[in-house]
């Protein structure tokens, strides 16, 4: 059995009902399809239950944090760029340690 219309993994559809949610995998040995929903939820699917919910293809959200559970301060970049920098520091200077 295939699915109708043909998902792509990697794009975002909406339901009949406004959940967003992103298409993450494909198993053809199960013939099952595998969504993550905005708020984290996954859920997998068979190709009659794919087609009875009627995607459609949306763009994707411009958070796209929201299931990933991550805050906007931790994804802003310089923070986590100095900590990972001091972090190497550290590391290299126990690599150079004496035995």
């Amino acid at each position: 059995m295939t699915f109708e219309p043909v998902p792509r993994i990697g794009s975002w559809y909406q339901n009949t009902i406004g959940d967003a949610f992103e298409v993450v995998a494909q198993d053809d040995e199960d013939d099952t399809l595998e969504l993550q929903y905005y708020d984290g939820t996954l859920e997998e699917l068979d190709p009659e239950a794919w087609g009875s919910m009627n995607p459609e293809a949306i763009e994707p959200p411009e958070d796209w944090s929201g299931s990933m559970d991550v805050s906007r301060e931790d994804s802003q970049g310089p923070e986590i760029l100095e900590e990972t920098t001091d972090w190497m520091t550290e590391l290299d200077r126990l690599d150079q340690s004496p035995g």
